[in-house]
């Protein structure tokens, strides 16, 4: 369905319905030429003939095999597809009591996310009567992002939605990416020597 779509979406050969269009391509002389002489162009050569740009005054269109154009635009979508940055974001749960040896273990695992180049979401969890220490569950976060300022900034500060209370941090640039590298020429002078 997708492919019928795209054969769909561009005008070729006797579908162009204007009196002149802009020629351009690799094996033809570009310029502005009539619609008839466009098609002999194409015709000549055993191509088609695309309207690439019907917006533009006058339409621009290209000589080619439209297969082999549908392919191009495939490939083109699918390689920017895949140069896409996908945003991964991962949760950590609090209580609003939770104590020291648990906030650190969550907070090593945020440092990790972080410097992978993930982005934090940490909430508070208020359970049945708990809601009574929202004020503490704030300032558990509003902790949690100050430890973690050297490896993530706030996007979100505390929002309180529903029972849980959230923050959202993301990662700092270069943070995972500056130590390791840092590293690297110190090694690499020291074995010179």
């Amino acid at each position: 369905m997708k492919i019928e779509n795209q054969k769909e979406q561009y005008r070729i050969n006797e579908k162009i319905r204007v009196r002149e269009v802009r020629l351009v391509g690799d094996n033809v002389e570009q310029g502005v030429y009539s619609i008839t002489d466009a098609l002999n162009i194409a015709e000549e050569q055993g191509l088609d003939l695309v309207e690439i740009s019907p917006n533009a005054a006058p339409p621009v269109c290209r000589v080619i095999d439209y297969q082999k154009f549908l392919y191009q635009l495939k490939k083109k979508q699918k390689e920017q597809k895949a140069k896409s940055v996908k945003i991964v974001v991962k949760e950590i749960r609090f209580g609003p009591q939770t104590d020291d040896h648990d906030y650190n273990f969550k907070l090593r695992h945020a440092k990790e996310f972080l410097q992978e180049g993930a982005k934090v979401k940490a909430y508070v969890f208020f359970k049945g009567r708990s809601i009574l220490f929202k004020e503490q569950g704030e300032v558990l976060l509003l902790r949690f992002a100050n430890d973690l300022e050297d490896y993530g900034k706030v996007e979100q500060m505390p929002v309180l939605e529903g029972k849980r209370m959230i923050i959202m941090l993301t990662p700092k640039k270069g943070s995972s990416s500056s130590k390791n590298t840092k590293k690297l020429p110190e090694s690499e002078t020291e074995k010179e020597k």
